[in-house]
């Protein structure tokens, strides 16, 4: 009798299995997601292409990716209005997501880029090719671009491929003598960007509650603020979480985000979870216009000292009595772990009060010492901030710290 190890049957078994696997994918997501992401170019290559391979008035367009921000800035404003839109409608994801690329424009072609999407999953809605499944997860993507598309929204980047990339922009990111990003951790994708119910859990209510605080705190300061999902975070906490892979990832789209910024003005990052990783591994390559780096539930900036992060920033922290992230180891060996708890007195943050937060994610709820905190830090009034300790003599949360209550300026 043949063995069931033999080399025939070992191929026709891994056969078999390869085969369910494949039909598993088929009976989830239907033939068409199967078929339309063999060997094809992402939506964002695919217009990227294009545009290299793009002329305007007999000139080849700059290569984005050898030209940097400033001389694409340069480009674009040695064009017409009409040229600009003409641009715009040709190349929609390339202009959109195009560091260099004037905001007002890169909004107009993101909104030109949804709608394109959005058509794209409204047929797929309706094909009888795919699983019902596939059909319902079409329709969530179609309904997420149509909000989006919403009028007085601000997209500054969109990417529909996989899970999706996004940002957008509250405020006036043009005019704005002092930006927040916030960088938000785990799970967060197209579908999770905003939320109806505990909408300050997303990065949408997150950053629509700091720019409300941060205009309640300092009217007269222009302010903007972006809810930065640009980048892969990982899915649930398995090992990409207890990894820095899409950190560094991130990290590399943040620093490049900070830097083509508009204009002079300052910048303060609200890094929340994993966000906290991508911050920590982006801050040695940041460029001095970041004034401040502000962390909330931490598992860690894989560094054990805030010195370590090699950054002029301020490094604040906080962390409320509820959050589950405590209970994280903070270590990192192997790759695994992300460091020291930027919590304790021996990492050297500043750290601040989180009075009325709850749970993990409840740091951007109206009424808290972390919202208020955030919004004081992102206009500069940097004594009017709660510290967690402000009875220890030896607290570091306030020393050497310049903007008085309510200026609105450091």
């Amino acid at each position: 009798m043949t063995s069931f190890d033999s080399t025939p049957q070992l191929n026709v078994w891994r056969m078999l299995l390869a085969l369910a696997v494949v039909f598993v994918m088929l009976g989830t997501t239907g033939w068409t997601a199967v078929r339309n992401h063999r060997g094809a170019a992402t939506p964002l290559a695919a217009s990227r292409a294009a545009w290299e391979r793009g002329h305007l008035d007999g000139h080849r367009l700059p290569d984005p990716d050898s030209t940097t921000p400033v001389r694409l800035a340069q480009f674009f404003a040695s064009l017409d209005a009409r040229q600009r839109a003409g641009l715009a409608a040709r190349y929609p994801l390339a202009v959109g997501n195009m560091n260099g690329a004037p905001v007002a424009l890169r909004y107009r072609a993101n909104r030109i880029a949804l709608d394109r999407a959005r058509r794209t999953e409204l047929k797929r809605t309706r094909d009888s090719r795919l699983s019902a499944g596939g059909q319902y997860d079409a329709g969530r993507r179609m309904h997420r671009y149509e909000a989006l598309m919403a009028k007085g929204r601000r997209i500054l980047a969109f990417d529909p491929m996989g899970p999706g990339r996004v940002a957008e922009v509250f405020g006036d990111l043009a005019r704005a003598e002092r930006v927040s990003v916030v960088v938000p951790g785990v799970d967060t994708d197209l579908l999770t960007f905003q939320r109806t119910e505990r909408r300050y859990t997303a990065p949408v209510g997150m950053a629509k509650a700091l720019y409300g605080a941060e205009r309640e705190a300092s009217p007269g300061t222009r302010t903007a603020v972006i809810a930065w999902a640009d980048y892969t975070t990982p899915s649930g906490l398995g090992m990409d979480a207890a990894t820095g892979v899409r950190a560094a990832e991130g990290a590399v789209r943040l620093g490049a985000l900070v830097r083509a910024l508009p204009g002079r003005s300052r910048v303060a990052l609200y890094c929340h979870s994993y966000g906290s990783v991508v911050c920590g591994v982006a801050a040695r390559s940041l460029p001095p216009r970041v004034s401040d780096i502000a962390v909330a539930g931490s598992p860690g900036m894989r560094v054990e000292r805030a010195s370590q992060l090699r950054t002029a920033a301020r490094v604040w922290a906080v962390r409320d009595a509820d959050d589950w992230i405590e209970d994280v180891p903070h270590l990192e060996f192997g790759g695994l772990g992300h460091g020291a708890d930027p919590m304790s007195p021996e990492f050297g943050a500043r750290v601040l009060s989180a009075r009325g937060a709850k749970g993990h994610t409840g740091y951007f709820e109206p009424g808290t010492d972390s919202l208020r905190n955030f919004a004081e830090i992102g206009i500069g009034a940097y004594r009017a901030v709660r510290c967690a300790h402000e009875e220890r003599e030896d607290d570091v949360c306030r020393k050497g710290l310049s903007g008085a209550a309510g200026a609105g300026r450091a």
